[in-house]
């Protein structure tokens, strides 16, 4: 797996692997072999069961660039491999109704779930694209101003979920299609990077359980007011020199004047260490939802068929943890 061009020319750039020939190969025999044509394959505890076991097949260099990401996620808290094998051949036009999701399994549906359960196990929301775990993110029409994966202008930083008590470890995106013009750009910004851009005011204040951070509009309207968790949270946790974060600019509120102060300061640092990946088919790209937040550019969609189209899926690396929400030990959270 060589290391090719970064995204950006600056040093702290995320580094950019691609697959050679012939283990995109492998991988894409491995995925056909999971395309059966059965309808709702790719929610059935089965089918997740046999990309579990496919995953092992995969090639040895990207098993061990997950593994090596899996202890330590790097300044970044972003991985990027790109020549994964999509079906481009095959692809159908890009979804264009909202709450588009991928329940028949297909190349990249197999793709994403056989990297999903290297790194943990699969896992979905029921309130959030009917709970599907492979979601697409493409743009809708009439929703191009949605904060959230419908629309096509700028979405804030965020971390996935971090209202719920069990929001996913790493969120994975592929990259089906790109967008006509080639600008759409996903934005990553890693606490890691962030934290030294902090003064210690900030720091002590983003610690403390001074922020609400409600459903994000994905979640739908009712989402909100039906959430029981509302506690007051910090927007950092874990270890002073390398803590994790929950936080949504468009969804955390600040409730008093220091925290209020703390999150723009936050919100800065993160600007200025900013990453933006402008992903071609085949790219993936797995996010730590953990120290890493990201967003995206504005773009300009044309539903012509032929509009950017990722797919999604979120991860965890301990489901047990979750299983008081997920009835009959399944990979879907129900609240």
């Amino acid at each position: 797996m060589p290391e090719t061009t970064p995204d950006v020319t600056p040093s702290t750039a995320v580094a950019r692997r691609s697959l050679d020939p012939a283990d995109a190969d492998a991988c894409e025999r491995l995925a056909r072999a999971l395309c059966t044509g059965e309808p709702d394959q790719v929610d059935s505890p089965e089918w997740v069961a046999r990309a579990r076991d496919a995953w092992e097949e995969l090639p040895l260099l990207l098993r061990r660039e997950a593994r090596r990401f899996k202890r330590h996620s790097g300044p970044h808290g972003t991985l990027v491999i790109g020549g994964l094998p999509v079906g481009q051949a095959a692809l159908p036009a890009t979804p264009t109704v909202p709450g588009s999701v991928q329940r028949q399994a297909t190349i990249s549906a197999a793709v994403l779930t056989m990297v999903a359960c290297g790194l943990g196990e699969p896992l979905a929301y029921r309130a959030e694209k009917s709970g599907a775990l492979v979601q697409d993110v493409v743009p809708v029409p009439g929703q191009e101003t949605f904060h959230g994966n419908a629309g096509s202008a700028p979405l804030s930083f965020h971390t996935e979920n971090g209202f719920h008590p069990h929001p996913p470890d790493y969120v994975i995106f592929l990259c089906l299609r790109a967008d006509h013009d080639q600008i759409a750009g996903m934005r990553v910004a890693g606490i890691r990077q962030a934290l030294p851009l902090l003064t210690p005011a900030s720091r002590q204040a983003l610690f403390a359980p001074e922020f609400i951070t409600t459903p994000p509009p994905s979640f739908g309207s009712d989402a909100a007011a039906s959430e029981p968790d509302v506690e007051p949270r910090p927007v950092l946790a874990g270890a002073a020199e390398d803590p994790d974060i929950r936080m949504a600019q468009l969804v955390t509120s600040p409730l008093t004047p220091r925290a209020t102060a703390a999150l723009t300061e936050f919100g800065r640092a993160c600007e200025a260490i900013a990453r933006t990946l402008r992903l071609t088919p085949g790219d993936l790209v797995v996010i730590d939802n953990r120290v890493t937040v990201h967003g995206r550019t504005a773009f300009h969609p044309r539903y012509d068929g032929a509009d950017r189209w990722l797919q999604r899926i979120y991860v965890t690396t301990d489901l047990r943890r979750s299983r008081d929400h997920r009835p009959h030990d399944g990979h879907m959270l129900v609240r």
